[in-house]
């Protein structure tokens, strides 16, 4: 059996990782620099995604605890200011995590900041007058200050998640839960004199609902370019630190080296929080790999995002925009609205979609999904939304579909399209509302054609103003154009596609052009005829 290493999977605390002689990526550098540079940060990224182990390396940093950072890049650096001051100096330090409960009432909030402020009160004690949380809070720091003769370092370890669990289904809660935390957040900004550092993690920012509106010194280093790889793990990180798993996951999937290595990039990389940085890979997921020594599905697996998937239907989003073609500008990326008619800024800070692009003259980003964890992870879970197959049965719906398509049987893969999406919810769509109808029934469509990806390499564009879906195989183009049945025959979108000359761009490609013209039945909900030519 080959030797793994010990690699920290599930391990959040930077002292149990040293201890434990774990593998550690040293981020260390990133500790250095916001130390000596500014006081008081917010940093978003993706759920599993380093947050936790960082933030506990700024604790053991904060506490003095030389020897767990012997060997790494900040023992140098903090030796450095050996004769400018004391090094490994001690802070009294105040950590909030948000991790340990679920919300689901008021009540859920208040006790888990009510445990934190009685823990440090054994400590620092408390005045009768301080009867809220926010006036117990700003005590503690002024007397932590005040007996210790250091100023406080106050880390938050997730500070959204009560509101990220509430927002949806619960939205009374939601907003008591804003009231509370805008106030109790808002002390670290009239606390600045007794503060030598704060540091609040989580993987979005509620800008629009006044959670920081009180906290207007927050530096927000989500996207500035020095700090894009603060998490993650980058290619050369990858390489550097894990040479030896890597080798060991392409002995077991009988590739090369170089080859696992493209692979690894293909499936869990991409992660990109500046347009001129590096892009990182998911540390979740490559940990997870390493372990199993499986290419599989870890990070996305960890969690549903049900509500995303309820937005996105809302809104009638164009599902196939999703995959490189959503632009946003720089206040897109990171405000979000707790509503449904945008649900893009979340799924970008959720780790859904990332930076593929960015235009500088008009100032836009371009977002598409980071790699194919997310890709394959996210359109199964849209699946169930968009037509009758349940999440169980996708995977085997898929693969039958895929099957007929390579074998080039249009009349098989198209009886087994009807199976698929038989049963397409019309919702609140209205009968008048023929552009919506039919764009339920063209997500539909475009989810097989993406999801058959996994199996067969294809290209799937689907646009609008353009045919409904086209699917390139390595010997064959298919070229579909769908009606409603009250807005036209199967005929008819053949005819448009003769008609518009979709065919000719691929004049000349060598491969079989066959065109495909289909209607639904709106009664029944299903494919009702198609005719094809090629």
């Amino acid at each position: 059996m080959e030797r793994i290493r010990k690699l920290p999977i599930g391990v959040q605390n930077f002292e149990v990782l040293q201890n434990g002689n774990f593998i550690y990526v040293d981020k260390t550098e990133f500790i250095w620099k916001l130390v000596t540079e500014s006081r008081v940060h917010f940093l978003s990224r993706p759920r599993r995604f380093g947050k936790s182990l960082f933030l506990s390396t700024l604790k053991a940093y904060f506490l003095g605890q030389k020897e767990l950072f012997k060997g790494l890049a900040i023992e140098k650096l903090e030796e450095t200011q050996a004769e400018i001051r004391d090094i490994w100096q001690e802070y009294p330090v105040l950590y909030l995590d948000f991790n340990a409960a679920q919300y689901r009432s008021v009540r859920d909030l208040e006790i888990i900041i009510n445990d934190h402020l009685c823990q440090w009160e054994k400590i620092y004690g408390m005045e009768p007058s301080e009867e809220d949380f926010s006036r117990r809070f700003a005590g503690l720091i002024r007397r932590a200050c005040e007996q210790t003769g250091k100023q406080v370092v106050v880390l938050v370890d997730e500070y959204d998640k009560p509101l990220l669990e509430t927002m949806y289904d619960a939205p009374e809660v939601n907003e008591t839960y804003r009231k509370i935390l805008k106030g109790f957040y808002g002390v670290i900004k009239s606390s600045d004199e007794y503060l030598r550092f704060a540091f609040l993690t989580g993987v979005t920012k509620f800008s629009k609902v006044s959670i920081f509106s009180d906290l207007n010194n927050l530096r927000d280093i989500s996207l500035e370019e020095d700090y894009a790889g603060i998490c993650g793990i980058t290619e050369t990180e990858l390489k550097t630190c894990f040479q030896p798993e890597i080798q060991v996951l392409g002995d077991r999937q009988g590739l090369s080296y170089d080859k696992t290595l493209a692979r690894l990039k293909q499936r869990y990389d991409g992660y990109l929080f500046h347009p001129d940085k590096e892009g990182v890979y998911n540390p979740f997921s490559l940990l997870n790999v390493f372990v199993k020594r499986e290419l599989g599905s870890y990070w996305f697996s960890s969690g549903t995002p049900t509500f995303l998937v309820d937005y996105l239907k809302t809104a009638y989003y164009h599902i196939p925009d999703l995959d490189g073609n959503v632009l946003l500008n720089e206040a897109g990326l990171e405000i979000y609205r707790a509503d449904s008619i945008n649900p893009l800024p979340i799924l970008f800070q959720a780790g859904y979609l990332t930076i593929k692009d960015y235009d500088r003259e008009y100032k836009l980003y371009r977002l598409g999904f980071p790699n194919d964890e997310v890709r394959y992870g996210f359109l199964y879970n849209l699946m169930p939304a968009y037509t009758a197959i349940t999440s169980d049965k996708t995977g085997v719906s898929v693969m039958d579909f895929t099957k007929a398509v390579k074998q080039g049987d249009v009349d098989g893969f198209m009886e087994k399209l009807k199976g698929i999406i038989s049963g397409i919810p019309y919702d609140s769509v209205t009968e008048k509302n023929l552009v919506l109808r039919e764009q339920n029934y063209q997500a539909a469509v475009y989810l097989v054609f993406a999801l058959m990806n996994e199996f067969i390499r294809t290209e799937v564009h689907c646009a609008t103003g353009r045919i409904d879906c086209t699917v390139e195989t390595p010997d064959k183009i298919y070229l579909f154009e769908f009606k409603l049945t009250s807005n036209g025959s199967a005929e008819d979108a053949l005819k448009q596609i003769k008609d518009k000359q979709y065919a000719d761009r691929y004049t000349g490609s060598g491969k079989r052009v066959i065109a495909i013209g289909a209607s639904f039945d709106e009664e029944k909900r299903t494919l009702k005829e198609w005719v094809t030519e090629g």
